[in-house]
């Protein structure tokens, strides 16, 4: 059986290459050097990785263009180039992929042409990020809700926000020089996009993923909701659009998990659909003190719009560049070997139950990867969570200890993908989960 999930926004500056070269449009081409430029495989190299992608052609003619362009963006990346792109023979791409389809209706496949792209762990980049602004003086709160601005008397000047914790209901008041709205989806009442469906036409993704594999397309309008779901038409649209590049059949009893998320993008009243619509962020101050951004994700522009603002004098310039998230300071790669054979032996579990060593090469380098220099801390308290699956009740405690999280549902989809992973795995691993994180937090039998 082969293990799909079907995810919905994964896009890369190629396509938007391509229709700078085709529209002549300088705006697609400025957001190739964005998405170059925003690669935060440097800041934490221990999330990310480089991912080769593959595009089968069917004919000389695709073989080609997609050649040629994709030297072009190699060009174009320059010294933030993973790695070069090649053509690979009918033979060859089958050697790399074997489920790859050689022939289909009335087509022969002619080869293949790789280029690389980064890869990473948004989930634990969130928290990474979290975490790193923490230690750098931030006050950080989750479950927490803007109910509404604060405004100076006498004006329309913003100078802060009420605030609701969702988890105890409590109510306060946070002031602020200067306020930052980067509510993605959720900064207005305007119409949002999601992206499990597709027209015909449309990019469609497969890509290995934590083991898994992830198959996907891009977006189309939608409601908002804090719970978005793809139905079971978008599904089955997906499962067939990727059949058609595969040797083997995809049923939908192979798909583990099945999500859809909403993006912001900026609205052109004159886009005909929403692949025409803007890929890049606009960044504006409503009010007075109010700086909202929306349709990318150029943290920099923000800051720089809120400095600008608020009349501030900050210490230092922009930091990202050459910052590490925690866990990726002094990172090295091959740290996993140590990590395995450190915790090889006997070690105690969390219910204090004396178990045979679980830290294997596998294991040791999921914590690698998923806690960079930290993932000793969580191999210290170790056992396997879920039948199958690399994640530990160690991290559990662990995320509850120095992650703030706050429920089982911030485990399983926020700090691990388990949720996104396989759903059944993740409801059989709740009732540990809620047993650990009941410990670490001293809840009673009410909570």
């Amino acid at each position: 059986m082969i293990a799909f999930l079907i995810f919905n926004n994964h896009y890369n500056g190629v396509r938007y290459l391509e229709k700078a070269v085709f529209n002549l449009d300088y705006g697609q081409l400025k957001l190739v050097f964005h998405a170059l430029e925003e690669r935060v495989i440097e800041n934490a190299p221990h999330l990310c990785n480089a991912l080769p992608c593959m595009t089968p052609c069917f004919n000389w003619f695709e073989a080609v263009y997609f050649w040629m362009g994709l030297k072009l963006y190699d060009l174009v990346a320059g010294p933030r180039l993973l790695h070069l792109s090649r053509y690979y023979s009918a033979q060859e791409s089958v050697e790399l992929f074997p489920t790859l389809a050689r022939k289909g209706k009335d087509r022969a496949l002619k080869g293949t042409v790789v280029y690389y792209d980064g890869q990473m762990n948004d989930l634990r980049v969130n928290v990474g990020l979290a975490c790193s602004a923490a230690l750098a003086g931030a006050a950080v709160l989750n479950h927490a809700e803007v109910i509404s601005f604060l405004k100076d008397e006498g004006c329309d000047q913003i100078n802060g926000a009420h605030i609701r914790d969702n988890l105890t209901g409590k109510e306060f008041d946070a002031y602020a020089k200067v306020v930052v709205n980067a509510a993605g989806p959720f900064c207005d009442s305007g119409v949002g996009l999601i992206v499990p469906k597709t027209k015909d036409g449309c990019v469609v993704f497969m890509l290995p993923w934590l083991g898994r594999t992830v198959a996907g397309t891009t977006d189309s309008s939608t409601t908002i909701t804090m719970l978005p779901e793809p139905n079971e038409d978008e599904i089955e649209f997906i499962l067939d659009s990727i059949c058609d590049y595969l040797n083997v059949k995809v049923w939908r009893v192979d798909v583990l998990s099945a999500w859809s998320g909403i993006r912001p993008l900026a609205t052109d009243p004159r886009a005909k659909n929403t692949q025409s619509i803007s890929r890049d962020h606009v960044v504006c101050e409503d009010y007075p003190s109010l700086v909202t951004i929306t349709g990318g994700n150029m943290a920099e522009d923000a800051v720089d719009t809120a400095i600008k603002s608020g009349k501030l004098s900050p210490t230092n310039k922009c930091l990202t560049y050459n910052l590490r998230l925690i866990g990726g300071d002094g990172y090295d790669p091959a740290s996993f070997t140590v990590l395995a054979q450190q915790y090889v032996r006997m070690k105690k579990s969390y219910s204090s139950k004396v178990v045979p060593g679980v830290m294997d090469t596998a294991t040791a380098k999921h914590l690698s990867h998923a806690y960079g220099t930290l993932a000793e801390r969580v191999a210290a308290i170790a056992q396997r969570l879920a039948h199958g699956y690399l994640f530990l009740e160690a991290e559990v405690a662990y995320c509850a200890r120095h992650e703030n999280y706050e429920s089982a549902i911030d485990f399983i989809a926020r700090r691990s993908r388990l949720a996104f992973l396989d759903t059944d795995a993740a409801g059989q691993a709740l009732p540990r989960i809620i047993q650990i994180l009941a410990v670490e937090h001293n809840w009673d039998k009410s909570r």
